[in-house]
């Protein structure tokens, strides 16, 4: 009885043995890989053809492990899936990296999963064209308010006079790269792209390329991905109300930008300044919209001013607003500063002078009537003498 067990189970070791050996981990990787870029600034398509030999495994169910270098978090990636190709992003400036396996999973391998211990392979190499040192520079992007973005760049000291940039930009909401609505100009060169009217999409990569033509060739191609959302900047808090509560007590409040965004996205920072001898400066974080604090002395000063962000959980970066404009305990008095020269407004000055030109003009006119009177008597004498004279002649005649 025990022998034909052990007969029965050689007949089913040897049945299954071929399959096994062939689904273990020597099994082909995929062939035939290809990367293609379809206009998308740096979203490439990743395509490849099943191994030949998975023509025979009809018991195994076939996926691909995807690999590639995401140059971005500086780390590989991996994917799972069953279907021949795949969309990923992409630094265009730099190597792309690519490697797939073959998966197989089923009876043939007693429903265990075997990855391939080869893959394929591809490096794609940046583009070397453009004119050396021609790359622009410190590309920053701010989305004002939750309202527009506005990008901005810096020329690079080598860059050719006369030269022309261009901003492309594709989210997946287009067909295709479309280029900037409206350039900013600085000294009669295009510096940034304001994308007022232009509806951006949030939680989206939008991908940049910044390329442009000068007299010397074609500007080196720079590109950039990022989400909007990560680059807000509220607008600056206007309403700002400092009172004395009991017990010698400062309450500050403040009343948030207006925007369409839930408040708990919001952390503000409030700098407090205490004025005199012994001042100083602090600044406070809190995520309310009110702050107490206690002061000593009713002479001493203290000002504060307001500036929000957007937090760590509803954006993984974004800007300070600009700061509040202060508010003082006790207000400021102000004395009316003392007569001086140094503080004479500029239109006394142009009355003292316009006065001047006036006396002066009318100095001037009172001497030359004097001037002329005086020459006018001695022509009226010679010509009463010259009268009296011909009078005296035509008697005697």
């Amino acid at each position: 009885m025990a022998s034909k067990s052990w007969m029965t189970l050689m007949l089913l070791l040897l049945i299954t043995w071929p399959e096994s050996t062939s689904c273990d981990g020597q099994t082909d990787p995929p062939e035939d890989l290809v990367i293609s870029d379809l206009g998308h600034l740096g979203h490439l398509q990743i395509r490849w053809s099943p191994p030949a030999s998975f023509m025979n495994m009809t018991e195994c169910s076939k996926l691909y492990q995807l690999e590639y270098f995401n140059t971005y978090k500086n780390s590989w990636t991996a994917i799972r899936t069953v279907q021949p190709e795949h969309l990923a992003q992409f630094d265009l400036m730099k190597e792309v990296r690519v490697r797939v396996y073959t998966l197989l999973t089923g009876p043939c391998i007693g429903g265990t999963m075997v990855k391939s211990t080869r893959y394929t392979e591809l490096v794609q190499k940046p583009s070397s064209t453009g004119v050396a040192g021609t790359a622009v520079q410190d590309f920053v992007c701010v989305y004002h308010n939750r309202q527009y973005l506005e990008c901005n760049w810096g020329g690079n000291p080598k860059m050719p006079a006369n030269s022309r940039q261009n901003l492309y930009f594709w989210h997946k909401g287009l067909k295709q790269a479309d280029e900037c609505p409206k350039y900013l100009i600085s000294d009669g060169t295009r510096s940034g792209c304001n994308f007022t009217g232009n509806s951006l999409p949030e939680f989206s990569d939008i991908n940049f390329c910044i390329n442009g033509s000068s007299p010397e060739g074609p500007l080196k191609t720079t590109f950039f991905s990022l989400q909007i959302q990560n680059k807000m900047k509220l607008e600056t808090t206007e309403e700002l109300h400092l009172e004395t509560g009991p017990g010698k007590q400062l309450k500050l409040h403040w009343e948030a930008p207006v925007w369409n965004s839930p408040g708990h996205c919001l952390e503000w920072e409030v700098e407090h300044k205490q004025e005199g001898p012994n001042g100083k400066i602090a600044t406070i974080s809190t995520k309310q919209m009110s702050l107490t604090l206690p002061f000593e002395h009713d002479s001493q000063r203290n000002c504060f001013r307001v500036r929000s962000k957007v937090n760590k959980y509803c954006a993984e970066r974004s800007f300070w607003s600009e700061w509040s404009r202060p508010i003082c305990h006790p207000e400021n008095k102000e004395v009316a500063p003392e007569p001086g020269w140094d503080m004479v407004p500029i239109y006394v000055y142009i009355a003292v002078a316009i006065t001047a030109i006036l006396v002066l003009s009318l100095c001037v006119g009172l001497v030359f009537r004097r001037i002329s009177r005086r020459v006018k008597k001695p022509d009226s004498l010679l010509t009463n003498l010259f009268t009296r004279n011909a009078v005296g002649s035509a008697r005697e005649a």
